[in-house]
């Protein structure tokens, strides 16, 4: 069983909100999901994954600045700051430290309900205790 994880972080790193999806579903559908519930911030940076017009647009209604580059495939070409788009390795270094958890790493749960329970448990510890 695969699963996605969809996680916004703070500027820290510290996981605000995570979403789980099916691992064949696109990206689009973990951010329709997590698009209502943004924090308020100035910057959102994000992947290839996550660019998407209606996206943007959503983004930029709530007052957000975008920093996701163009997919390969996209006509015309996005501009986006590149030295802001390499503090995203800060989620990265996050869901490391989750994957630190053995029982998050190793997928025990079968019940995405209870793995994500697990994540977010990790999650706490980790970060916020």
């Amino acid at each position: 069983m695969n699963t996605k994880l969809h996680a916004i972080a703070d500027a820290e790193g510290r996981p605000l909100r995570l979403f789980m999806t099916a691992g064949q579903v696109s990206d689009y559908t973990g951010a329709r999901a997590l698009l209502n519930s943004l924090p308020k911030a100035q910057w959102l940076l994000g992947d290839r994954g996550y660019d998407a017009d209606w996206f943007r647009e959503g983004l930029k209604d709530k007052g957000l600045k975008v920093c996701i580059p163009g997919r390969k495939g996209r006509k015309t070409t996005v501009r986006y700051d590149r030295r802001r788009y390499k503090r995203r390795n800060r989620i990265e270094i996050m869901f490391g430290r989750l994957k630190d958890w053995r029982r998050v790493a190793t997928r025990y749960d079968r019940c995405p309900k209870v793995f994500l329970s697990a994540i977010a448990l990790a999650a706490t510890v980790i970060f916020w205790l």
